[in-house]
């Protein structure tokens, strides 16, 4: 797609027209873009919002999962969650729970747990 059919489809999307606000998430997620599909969930699009986890979590960005979660984003939250224990990312695990994540509270303990076991 050109820069400028992605333009118009950009001007469309804007007029408020879904067939193209949905073409340019797909557009978004196939061409990696994040700021775009940010752009879009931060308009209220719950698809871009989905597909903006998705990518973050393929890409394993854990500031931007972290932006979403503390935006109440619970699918990031839970790709945190995932993405810190298979890191073994305490302090990241530790913030999520302090912050009332019982998943994270629950990953940490049993971090914590085999930490103790393997001493």
């Amino acid at each position: 797609m050109s820069d400028s059919d992605l333009a118009g489809l950009r001007e469309r999307a804007a007029d408020g027209d879904r067939d193209a606000v949905d073409q340019l998430v797909e557009l978004a997620g196939e061409r990696g873009d994040l700021a775009e599909l940010r752009q879009l969930a931060e308009d209220g699009n719950a698809d871009a919002a989905a597909q903006l986890v998705e990518l973050a979590t393929e890409l394993g960005d854990m500031n931007e999962l972290r932006r979403l979660a503390d935006r109440g984003d619970r699918d990031a939250a839970d790709q945190l969650v995932e993405l810190a224990a298979e890191r073994a990312d305490v302090g990241e695990l530790r913030r999520l729970a302090d912050g009332g994540n019982r998943d994270a509270a629950d990953v940490l303990a049993e971090l914590t747990e085999e930490d103790d076991e393997g001493e």
